[in-house]
């Protein structure tokens, strides 16, 4: 049978905008693809809610593909394997609490388990601000402002359009994107020491590791963070290529955002 161009064009654009238009509403917008934004997604997404990633990048994964400085290796912790395990992610032991797993298949596993799941991924799309209302007396983040990456890094002046979230989650690592964006344009204290973002210290895995999942939490109404992006704006320190926090942080805020969205 002969194939139409046309057609072919119509699949594309029909099956894109029907997933863009189920998420003119989201329980839960996650910012940033990497291990603890896919964890995050696919869990949330396995219970239920209607999730969407958004990564500027075309590919997902952030620093996980590369493992250590391009060796293609990462390392997690004993209490973090499952969550590799869990989706079919092969892991050897190292030694005593140290595992290992090869960076592509964990990426590309992770990505793919969170997309069967039901999560609804927008690659080279950025979110470039938030929407603020008040509610109830308080302002809250209720969605966010997207638009093409193209469009971003060519520095065109096209607008952006809005998509409606109860929770936002920010994962976008060490840059905290979505934070910085929403402390700069407004008048706003976070939930933090100072009441800002910050900032990272240098390299600790061990305090770095405990304190990615600690830090994984409500910042201002509406919005989370997680992975990298928690440390960062909470002040902890930086951890290499051992992705085990990542992966617990994913888990973590799933956890708390489930609670909340349950009622």
């Amino acid at each position: 049978m002969p194939l139409d161009e046309r057609i072919i064009t119509e699949a594309i654009v029909d099956g894109y905008f029907a997933k863009f238009k189920s998420s003119l509403e989201l329980d839960v917008a996650i910012v940033g693809g990497g291990p603890s934004g896919l964890t995050a997604a696919r869990l949330l997404a396995t219970e239920g809610f209607n999730v969407a990633l958004f990564e500027r990048k075309l590919s997902l994964g952030g620093g996980m593909w590369g493992g250590g400085m391009t060796y293609n290796v990462i390392v997690v912790q004993e209490e973090s394997a499952h969550l590799l395990t869990d989706v079919g992610i092969p892991v050897a032991r190292y030694k005593d609490n140290y595992f290992t797993a090869d960076a592509v298949a964990a990426t590309t596993t992770l990505a793919s388990a969170a997309c069967l799941a039901g999560v609804k991924v927008f690659n080279c799309m950025s979110v470039e601000d938030v929407v603020l209302r008040e509610v109830n007396g308080i302002k809250r983040v209720t969605g966010i402002v997207i638009n093409s990456s193209p469009v971003e890094m060519a520095g065109l002046h096209v607008d952006p359009v809005v998509l409606g979230s109860k929770f936002l989650i920010e994962a976008t690592g060490h840059a905290t994107e979505v934070l910085h964006t929403l402390v700069r344009k407004n008048d706003v204290k976070l939930n933090t020491p100072s009441g800002g973002i910050e900032g990272e210290q240098s390299m600790w895995a061990d305090v770095a590791e405990t304190n990615t999942v600690k830090n994984t939490r409500e910042i201002f109404p509406g919005l989370y963070v997680a992975g990298m992006a928690a440390n960062a704006s909470f002040g902890s320190y930086r951890m290499g290529p051992i992705f085990g926090g990542m992966l617990l942080s994913g888990e973590k805020v799933a956890a708390d955002i489930a609670a909340k969205l349950r009622g």
